[in-house]
């Protein structure tokens, strides 16, 4: 039997080294679609992965999650190749127009808060927010709200009798609930909408599995570590080359004191990998499976509880589908405005 996987934001980084990692299990059957926002990069990726796995099927699908439209086109496609959908892994990620204060970096590079600094961006990082076309937060729709409608819309694919089907977020140490106010799910009045959105993502989680169980669909959610990506690099436009050149020992030696700093993409799709060989009714819902690395390089999976609640996540979960409820109203009378034109 075949086993259908897909990944959004697999172009790069960690999505694209975990398709990498999942083709070299050899796995019969395994069919993977890597979902990208650019088609461009996707096939170049694609490209990438046959190079090294010639025989592999790997197919591709455009869809951009900060997008309603495209998320709906593109979860009708998915239910048109695919009967089933084994494992949906909510990869796609942005921090647009990260802040970064200089002056707290380097105060911190020499203080006991190192470790903690670098591990989730904490005292150092804010952003600044963007709309979309749709009128939502462009972080939280992006990294949230995209992946909550593209779950709803993929139920008849993943929500089967007699099996299992397996949701994995990709989240993040810098998820903190000092960054999330129930009242404000977009973020629109603060200024860390990624921390918001990552929180979120550790908080729908639990409520999927609230609600879906019992349909044998099962989430769990991840953490990649301090890793060196397009992400990481993005935060730093500003810096030098050369600087990072420099920076890369210092971020070495903190690994012989911390196991959080996985550095690189594969280091940091440990967990990733290890959530997929296991049953998912042996997993903690409230536990976040994080990808750590040891001063000799050896890689691991180790569970941490999440500073998540039953209650909280339950009213998350019903004001996004109240949100659902409004953007579906809002496309559908948009679509007739224009059938009507």
């Amino acid at each position: 039997m075949n086993t259908v996987v897909l990944v959004t934001g697999a172009n790069s980084g960690i999505g694209l080294v975990l398709c990498e990692r999942l083709l070299s299990q050899d796995l019969e059957g395994l069919q993977l679609c890597l979902a990208c926002r650019s088609m461009r990069r996707a096939q170049a990726a694609r490209s990438a992965l046959l190079a090294s796995h010639p025989a592999a099927q790997v197919a591709l699908l455009q869809v951009d999650t900060s997008s309603i439209s495209s998320v709906i086109a593109a979860a009708r496609e998915v239910k048109l190749r695919y009967n089933r959908l084994d494992y949906l892994y909510l990869n796609a990620g942005i921090m647009p127009n990260p802040q970064f204060d200089v002056k707290a970096f380097f105060k911190g590079l020499f203080s006991s808060r190192i470790v903690s600094m670098f591990a989730t961006g904490e005292g150092i990082l804010t952003q600044k927010d963007g709309v979309t076309p749709d009128g939502l937060q462009d972080v939280f729709a992006t990294n949230l709200f995209g992946h909550f409608l593209l779950i709803r819309e993929l139920e008849p694919v993943l929500c089967h009798a007699g099996r299992t089907s397996r949701l994995i977020w990709t989240s993040s140490s810098n998820a903190h609930r000092s960054a999330f106010d129930l009242d404000d799910v977009q973020h629109r009045r603060g200024a860390r909408p990624y921390s918001s959105s990552k929180y979120a993502s550790d908080l729908l989680s639990l409520a999927l599995n609230t609600r879906y169980n019992k349909q044998g669909l099962f989430s769990s959610v991840t953490c990649p570590g301090f890793v060196m990506t397009n992400l990481t690099y993005g935060i730093l436009p500003s810096f030098p080359a050369v600087l990072w050149t420099l920076l890369m020992p210092v971020f070495w030696l903190i690994r012989m004191f911390t196991n959080t700093f996985t550095l690189t993409p594969y280091n940091g799709a440990e967990a990733l990998l290890w959530l997929f060989k296991q049953k998912p009714e042996s997993l903690d819902p409230q536990a976040k499976y994080h990808s750590f690395t040891s001063g000799l390089g050896n890689n691991y999976t180790l569970p941490r509880k999440m500073d998540i609640d039953v209650e909280t996540s339950d009213a998350l979960f019903e004001k996004l589908l109240r949100l659902e409820r409004d953007v579906r109203e809002k496309t559908k009378n948009q679509s007739c405005v224009r059938v009507c034109c």
